[in-house]
């Protein structure tokens, strides 16, 4: 039986994922901060255990939970939106320690065993945000334009120990992290010059909850399984709401129309059209 290790499982794509390796026969260990969100794994034959991935330790403790490591998945994150120069130092560090940071942890843990056993696979969840930034997301970009670049060196270091790096690049994903976005960027331009700006576009994010176009967890799930189990996996799965036209955009348009796209995009006449409320 392979063996996977999911790092933020209670929810989203990491909760879906944990379910799908389940239904195939693998033996889950299922990490994150909240117990209570992953019982329904438990029941299912999950082993879940506290994982808090900005703490070394409890790092190191999840990797000691066996000697053998098929496949490391990283799904811990979330999205600290916001202007630059409002977003207060503390919360910008901990974005960039949860979504950079929190894969390197892991992986300093899981790399020694799967280069033992001369094999195994670390799946990132990055972002087709860490090729092309939104608007008030800088923070947030940052952090997985980051952990785009670190995906490639890891998978240049390890692949001479028969280990596969590979970056699973999600559009939109309804997984609650647009709420918890749309009040992040709320609370950054409270009384600020920004403040009317943050908030019709955390408007835009909670409306894109009830959108039927935005990619379902189900979906990421298994684009992490296909990379868990293909032959020749991809370096990088880029797929979901908006994912490939934004990316496009960017390469495409010059800085500054690719500037005033992304600010008349976030206007509210387009949530209420994407919503079918116009």
């Amino acid at each position: 039986m392979k063996t996977v290790l999911i790092a933020g499982a209670s929810s989203g794509i990491g909760f879906e994922a944990a379910k799908l390796f389940l239904k195939n026969g693998w033996r889950v260990l299922a990490g994150a901060r909240n117990q209570t969100r992953m019982q329904p794994l438990a029941e299912l034959g999950a082993e879940i255990f506290p994982l808090d991935v900005c703490d070394a330790q409890s790092c190191k403790d999840a990797a000691a939970r066996c000697d053998r490591i098929d496949v490391l998945v990283n799904c811990a994150g979330y999205g600290q939106y916001g202007p630059i120069e409002c977003v207060k130092e503390e919360d910008a560090k901990r974005q960039m320690d949860t979504n950079v940071f929190g894969i390197v942890r892991m992986v300093q843990e899981v790399a020694p065993i799967m280069r033992k056993q001369g094999s195994g696979r670390i799946i990132n969840i990055t972002s087709c945000g860490g090729m092309a930034t939104t608007y008030l997301g800088g923070w947030y970009h940052m952090s997985k334009y980051a952990a785009e670049s670190l995906c490639d060196a890891l998978r240049m270091e390890l692949k001479p120990f028969g280990i596969r790096v590979i970056a699973i690049e999600p559009g939109l994903v309804k997984t609650g992290w647009e709420a918890i976005t749309a009040d992040h960027l709320e609370r950054a331009g409270e009384g600020t010059v920004y403040e009317a700006d943050c908030k019709t576009v955390a408007a835009v994010y909670r409306a894109a909850a009830s959108w039927d176009a935005v990619t379902k967890p189900e979906t990421a799930a298994k684009k992490i399984y296909c990379a868990a189990t293909a032959a020749h996996p991809k370096a990088r799965y880029l797929f979901g709401f908006g994912g490939r036209a934004l990316v496009a955009a960017r390469r495409l348009l010059s800085a500054g129309i690719y500037d005033a796209v992304m600010r008349k995009m976030f206007g509210l006449k387009v949530t209420k059209k994407l919503s079918g409320t116009a």
